[in-house]
């Protein structure tokens, strides 16, 4: 079965997903006045079902062949279909499984599994948390605890990205778990004086393997504890909200930068990797870290003034930064050779360039596009060109975008990863291709076969059918 996929909210806000900051409100789901549109042949498009708004993740019940899908408030949905329409129903919300920022979904046989966050202090604190859900004779899910972190800070005036993603492993053996970052680009958090001098935890920014049996687990905020007990997979990612394994077997991430206009990173995630966060995001180096940057726009174009990390004065002279170790090596992103997402800003000039025009590759993706929903074909069911290969949602339409719209107008859409290992790099390299446009907040993508289902916080789910192999 392939595997389902995810994530996260409004187009003005932007929130958890990314840099930006976000709310959803349910609310009545909007009218289908438009339909998205296919950029190459044989996919069509077609509106499957109108939800309430703010749905993030999609996800396939295997043993009653319907959809499940969720809000961050917690509220898990199930659609039903009689006759020739569809109906949903909620079932469970935070009162049943305790997850109070529900933002990670995934089924594995009978057992559902649940990610995100609870507060404390007064929402001054919050633990990740993993529920799993399994089912019972009556038909009801039955929640218990597969593990839980220790209580660390939330910043007072920044969206924390907290646990979201979530992949399995191919043997179906262990759980992979994106927690987000809770800082914009590593600088102090600490909740007027909450958390002195506090950036990232070490159960932030960083990649966690569970196994899927896992009962109780303890995750304490100590890097040494949580590499010792094989936990910690890797580190140095700002938000990967979405995750997947290749058909071979490669774990990927697509991860979303900060407000400053350095490109949205995709990673080959490899055990004991660290992959830069906080001194480099999108294959470029953060200048706050360096003590004689002057965060003035005026002499940095990639700062946007609009942005939350720039009125909130995030973006400073830090002499306090903390240093990169000598020793790290930083393992880069995915270099996109375009036709695609490949605009970025020149760094010398702060020009906007078309990768095309330059040659240059962009690591990975044009800044502030907010990839989510990542997927595979994993069985190889696609006609060429796509036949085993990797997509992409871009969250963000830079038409509508005060970040995004500086850069590029392109964005609300789906595309193809053309994936190419390299061997003198032993890494990846990636083409692009726009095959969809016109989503608004789309976060989540379910392929069964050759259907790909986009749910988007708008409130609606949007059916996509690719081309497969002709019967011979």
């Amino acid at each position: 079965m392939n595997k389902h996929l995810t994530i996260l909210m409004s187009l003005l806000l932007l929130g958890t997903l990314g840099c930006r900051q976000a709310t959803i409100e349910a609310g009545e789901p909007e009218t289908p006045e438009r339909l998205p549109t296919a950029l190459a042949e044989g996919i069509t498009v077609e509106p499957f079902m109108q939800i309430g708004r703010g749905g993030i993740r999609l996800c396939l019940d295997p043993i009653s062949g319907d959809f499940f899908y969720n809000n961050m408030r917690g509220d898990i949905y199930r659609i039903y279909r009689q006759a020739d329409s569809l109906y949903d129903e909620k079932l469970y919300d935070v009162k049943d499984h305790g997850i109070e920022s529900l933002q990670g979904m995934y089924f594995l046989d009978s057992s559902l599994y649940l990610v995100g966050n609870k507060f404390y202090q007064d929402n001054k604190a919050t633990k990740g948390i993993v529920m799993r859900g399994q089912l019972a004779q009556e038909g009801k899910y039955k929640w218990d605890t597969l593990a839980i972190t220790e209580a660390y800070g939330k910043p007072k005036t920044l969206y924390s990205h907290e646990f979201n993603g979530i992949a399995l492993s191919p043997d179906q053996q262990f759980i992979y778990i994106n927690s987000g970052a809770r800082t914009d680009h590593g600088e102090v958090q600490d909740n007027d004086g909450l958390f002195p001098g506090l950036r990232e935890s070490n159960l932030t920014a960083c990649i966690l393997r569970l196994p899927v049996n896992g009962k109780n687990v303890l995750l304490r905020d100590d890097s040494t504890f949580l590499a010792e007990e094989g936990y910690l997979f890797a580190a140095g990612i700002r938000n990967a909200y979405d995750l997947d394994f290749s058909p071979k077997g490669h774990l990927f991430a697509v991860s979303n930068s900060s407000d400053y206009d350095h490109p949205e990173d995709m990673f080959w995630v490899r055990e004991g990797h660290h992959y830069g966060f906080p001194w480099r995001m999108g294959n470029m180096d953060n200048p706050q870290q360096y003590a004689d940057w002057e965060a003035d726009p005026e002499k940095d174009p990639f700062i946007n003034t609009r942005t939350h990390a720039y009125t909130h004065r995030y973006f400073r002279n830090d002499p306090d930064f903390p240093k990169k170790p000598a020793t790290l090596n930083i393992t880069p992103p995915v270099l996109n050779y375009g036709p695609d997402a490949n605009f970025y800003r020149e760094r010398e000039t702060g020009e906007v360039k078309d990768g095309d025009d330059t040659g240059e590759a962009v690591g990975t993706f044009t800044a502030h596009r907010s990839p989510l929903g990542l997927f595979f074909d994993q069985d190889s069911l696609l006609a060429p060109p796509y036949t085993g290969e990797g997509f992409v949602l871009s969250y963000t339409f830079g038409e509508y975008s005060s970040l995004m719209r500086p850069i590029s107008t392109l964005g609300g859409d789906l595309m193809h990863l053309k994936l190419q290992y390299d061997p003198e790099t032993d890494n990846y390299t990636v083409n692009c291709y726009r095959i969809v446009e016109g989503f608004r907040g789309p976060t989540d993508a379910l392929m069964i076969e050759n259907d790909v289902y986009v749910i988007e916080t708008s409130g609606m789910i949007w059916k996509i059918r690719l081309p497969v192999h002709l019967q011979t």
